[in-house]
């Protein structure tokens, strides 16, 4: 035997066996690590999501909303605020469409509910108890008509436009009207300028419905040459939601 092994020596009650509750500690360590990986790679997925949801939703989950003395059902993909996405008792109801079609949002119509290049063609719609005794259309004679300045322009579609006193208080706003046979008039307040151009929707137009409810709808400026089929349509639309008697 060489002199470098002659110096050695094993003492076999030197060699301890590892103790178990260190490799307790050291399995814990392992497995907080390992839970940790799948919770950072399902929240990476669900935060890519949210990112990309942007607060939309393409659920089409039906929920019934209590407003009032109305019953409101609608699909979670046509409900504005991840809030309203719930069955239950709610003060107001934010909803949203595409136009033409009217359809909520989608994976197909992302880059429209987003804006995208630009692009207005949403529908914000609000769904309330009425807070006056008359809409749009009814203010026009007792109210609008006193506040604007005649005799207007021509507008698209054939209505008119009509800019408010600067006394009435209705700042950088223009009244839009049109004549509907056997009906009181369509109204719409458009934002003008600056206002209108950063507006995705800068005009509105409020219509009672159901028991004592009010929905005001919002509508990109460039859409008013259509007011016969907007009116109609979206009008139609948020009618065929209520549970309860409609007008």
């Amino acid at each position: 035997m060489s002199d470098t092994t002659q110096g050695l020596e094993i003492g076999g009650d030197d060699i301890r066996p590892m103790d178990s509750a260190f490799m307790l500690k050291v399995f814990y360590v392992f497995a907080a690590l390992a839970l940790l990986s799948v919770a950072i790679s399902l929240g990476g997925k669900w935060l890519g999501r949210s990112i990309i949801m942007a607060g939309h939703s393409d659920d089409t989950t039906a929920y019934e909303v209590v407003i009032g003395n109305n019953v409101v059902v609608a699909p979670g993909n046509e409900i504005r605020f991840e809030r309203g996405r719930r069955t239950g008792v709610a003060r107001r109801l934010d909803l949203y469409f595409r136009w033409p079609d009217l359809a909520g949002y989608s994976a197909a119509a992302h880059d429209d509910f987003n804006h995208a290049g630009g692009s207005k063609r949403i529908v914000f719609a609000a769904i309330e108890e009425a807070m006056m005794s008359r809409d749009m259309s009814g203010r026009f004679q007792p109210i609008y008509r006193d506040l604007i300045l005649t005799p207007g322009s021509e507008g698209p579609g054939g209505t008119r436009l009509f800019a408010f006193d600067p006394k009435s208080g209705y700042m950088n706003e223009l009244l839009v009207v049109a004549p509907r046979a056997g009906k009181e008039p369509f109204v719409a307040r458009c934002l003008t300028g600056p206002s209108a151009a950063q507006s995705l929707a800068p005009c509105e137009r409020d219509v009672h419905l159901g028991d004592g409810l009010s929905v005001t709808y919002r509508f990109p400026g460039e859409l008013l040459g259509e007011w016969k089929d907007l009116d109609a349509r979206v009008v139609g639309k948020v009618a065929a939601m209520l549970k309860t008697a409609r007008r």
